[in-house]
């Protein structure tokens, strides 16, 4: 159930600590936002705006309430083997064989363009206002590729043990690029303007200004990027289990969904800009991705359209440990065995993204039950990650 916080501070999470919090206060006092900031299950502190923080506003944005991997988000596919076809095979084989199909790890990138990168290339190039290369030179390469942190591919199997490809991963540096550039811009007009704000990160764009536009413009343009990167490598991670398990796939459904972007929307009477940081648009019937982390269960969901929630559910567990703080926590052998009976790549490099970093997924699928039905609970099979 939530909990109204205040007038303007709505929060579904059970797990919440005192920073994010107050953190999240500071964002639902921005003036324009309309009605309320709706907090996630998942909610942790962020930059400016907590993750997991849904923010109508009206007449206004504020780009780092979207946060720097703009059109961040899951893709999924649901093919007709179950785990049954898998069994006896050499999972690491699958595992090495998408590890050399699509890039992984920060500042990776393709070498060449696949048909079907050059193909999405050319819909991006066509949609483009201006040159991108003014943020990344070599954003046609960066196309298919994966990225670090929390950023996954993972073979997996729902309850009636389908198999499913499960996918996170951005606008890799492109759209990293381009949020920088906007939230200084933010900063630098209100400090223009001599607006006082709780948090420099809340800087904002006024909608009708010539500044919101050239953001809008390219926030649209990195969350198609986004949208494309991942059908990019799952199509690729499609040929690689073809390859490997000697038979076409053929896909069941595909869900392919942002859980960090802005889009016009109709709340409680009023056209507003709904920023979601870490949340999934969750109106009536619409499919979604929750994954969990590494080591833990991921959801096929469903929304409900709740309405006080801005139709909006969790996008993930949430950290409940800094990456530092992590490191000084876990050590290998504990990501060892909270990775058991899962292919992965066994380094040192992971242990920052080990499942006790996270929230109890258990814990953010039962604060969300009045946002989402789960359709679907998927356990690891496989896990690619980058450093």
């Amino acid at each position: 159930m939530p909990r109204h916080l205040s007038k303007r501070l709505i929060s579904w999470a059970s797990l919440l600590d005192e920073k994010a919090l107050a953190q999240a206060e500071r964002a639902a006092s921005m003036p324009f936002v309309f009605p309320h900031l709706a907090l996630m299950p998942d909610a942790h502190l962020g930059k400016g705006a907590t993750v997991g923080s849904v923010i109508p506003t009206l007449r206004a944005i504020i780009p780092a309430a979207v946060g720097v991997d703009i059109g961040c988000g899951m893709i999924a596919v649901r093919t007709q083997f179950t785990t049954d076809d898998l069994a006896s095979r050499d999972l690491r084989a699958l595992r090495l064989a998408i590890e050399q199909a699509v890039p992984v790890s920060a500042g990776v990138y393709n070498k060449r363009l696949t048909d079907t990168a050059a193909e999405r290339v050319a819909r991006l190039e066509e949609r483009a206002e201006v040159d991108y290369t003014q943020y990344a030179g070599n954003w046609r390469l960066q196309l298919g590729s994966l990225g670090s942190g929390n950023h996954f591919i993972e073979v997996t199997a729902d309850e009636e043990q389908r198999v499913w490809l499960f996918l996170h991963s951005g606008s890799r540096g492109v759209g990293n690029k381009i949020a920088q550039r906007h939230i200084a811009v933010a900063a630098q007009l209100c400090e223009r303007w001599w607006i006082e704000l709780p948090d420099r990160d809340l800087a904002y764009l006024v909608e009708g200004t010539d500044e919101f536009w050239a953001y809008i413009r390219d926030l649209r343009w990195a969350q198609e990027f986004a949208l494309l990167n991942r059908e990019e490598m799952m199509d690729r991670v499609v040929g690689c289990l073809e390859t490997w398990i000697g038979e076409p796939v053929a896909e069941s459904e595909r869900i392919n969904c942002h859980h960090n972007f802005t889009q016009q929307e109709k709340h409680f009477g009023k056209t507003v800009w709904v920023s979601r940081k870490g949340a999934i648009e969750a109106t009536l019937g619409r499919p979604g991705l929750i994954p969990g982390s590494m080591g833990t269960a991921s959801y096929v969901v469903e929304g409900k359209g709740d309405e006080l929630s801005l139709c909006s559910s969790p996008h993930g567990a949430g950290r409940a440990h800094s990456r530092s703080q992590a490191r000084r926590t876990f050590t290998r052998d504990d990501l060892r065995t909270a990775m058991k009976g899962i292919e992965y790549r066994d380094t040192d490099a992971f242990v920052d993204e080990i499942p006790a970093a996270y929230k109890d997924i258990d814990q953010v699928m039962a604060d969300a039950a009045d946002l989402v039905e789960v359709r679907h609970t998927l356990h690891q099979l496989v896990n690619v990650k980058g450093d």
